[in-house]
């Protein structure tokens, strides 16, 4: 036990041992410093500036409009398989009411001492068995032969309908990863905008965003008085415009649609839908929504577009003007439509 208790004793010296090796270490660390070979400590991500900020809104934005159409496609899918479910349920009941006739048939001829071939496969447990076995129905002769064949045209819509719902639900499991695809991309995007935004101070905060929703709202009354003597060219678009205005300071929310939060496209959808017109709902497919007309042309209720992407749209009210949801960082507003790079205009009504 004596032994084993001194093997554990320390050397004498042991703190200048360990002296020496650390500031060979250290030699060491340098020289390899010097030479290239080492690895630098990880350098503090720059910060982001106003351009940045604005950067990741468009780019969020674009994945935004891809968002909505692909939700569009997805919905437009299910509900076109819960249609080809309830198709394919009505044909099974009046295949079941058929099947119930054709058995009562059967009931009747089995007490008269025989039953029909044709009616034997057709009441069989695997329906799949009359359609391999089709022609033996039709060499039947039986007196029963329409009733069987109807019989066998439902069976047959029955399958056709399965079929399509089954490539239904492949189209509508695609346009789900598709959409959480560009949920992702949304979010990333944001999220980066938003502690870039957290990280500047007040003023150029300010600078970017506009200031507070109220100070919004305020210039946004003065820019809509200013813009009142324009006149839309007709009813329809008028309201789209009053319906915009009513909506200066309601908060910017991607995918949304109103009534109390909208992102671009969702905007003008909504005013155009309180006049009771349709529209797609993504920007690029809105600009083929209308008539194209020049930027000299434009006209209250018109809707404009901006960037290559066609990735941004907004209600023109006149003078100069429009209405448009920007981004998270600001509510819907008025902007002149100069603030960004025009990219075409669409007159709807």
């Amino acid at each position: 036990m004596a032994a084993h208790r001194r093997s554990r004793q320390r050397p004498t010296g042991g703190t200048t041992v360990r002296a020496a090796a650390t500031v060979v270490l250290a030699g060491a660390a340098t020289a390899a410093g010097f030479d290239g070979a080492g690895h630098a400590a990880p350098q503090p991500a720059p910060a982001l500036t106003g351009a940045d900020v604005d950067r990741l809104y468009r780019e969020a934005e674009v994945a935004t409009e891809k968002y909505n159409g692909a939700k569009e496609k997805a919905d437009s899918a299910r509900q076109r398989l819960r249609d080809l479910q309830d198709e394919t349920a009505r044909a099974q009941a009046r295949l079941n009411d058929a099947r119930e006739a054709l058995g009562t048939v059967a009931a009747a001829q089995y007490r008269a001492g025989g039953l029909d071939p044709a009616l034997r496969l057709m009441l069989s447990e695997d329906p799949d068995a009359y359609l391999d076995g089709a022609a033996l129905t039709e060499r039947a002769g039986s007196r029963h032969h329409a009733e069987l064949g109807r019989a066998r045209a439902q069976l047959r819509e029955i399958e056709k309908l399965r079929g399509a719902a089954r490539v239904e639900a492949k189209t509508l499991t695609a346009r789900r990863a598709e959409l959480k695809r560009h949920k992702k991309t949304i979010t990333e995007k944001l999220s980066a905008a938003r502690l870039a935004l957290s990280r500047m101070s007040p003023e150029e905060r300010d600078r970017i965003t506009g200031g507070s929703g109220r100070a919004a709202r305020t210039a946004a009354g003065a820019v809509r008085d200013a813009a009142a003597p324009s006149q839309a060219p007709n009813a329809r678009a008028a309201q789209a415009v009053a319906y915009a205005h009513q909506k200066l300071g309601s908060p910017y929310v991607w995918g949304a649609t109103g009534p109390d939060a909208f992102d671009c496209s969702g905007l003008v959808l909504a005013a155009y839908r309180s006049a009771g017109v349709s529209l797609p709902r993504t920007t690029y497919a809105q600009i083929g929504a209308g008539r194209r007309v020049s930027r000299s042309e434009l006209l209250p209720g018109d809707l404009v577009f901006f960037y290559s992407g066609i990735s941004h749209v907004g209600l023109y009210i006149g003078n100069g003007q429009m209405i448009h949801a920007p981004n998270p960082s600001a509510p819907v507003r008025v902007a002149p439509i100069d603030q960004m790079p025009f990219a075409g205009a669409t007159r709807v009504v």
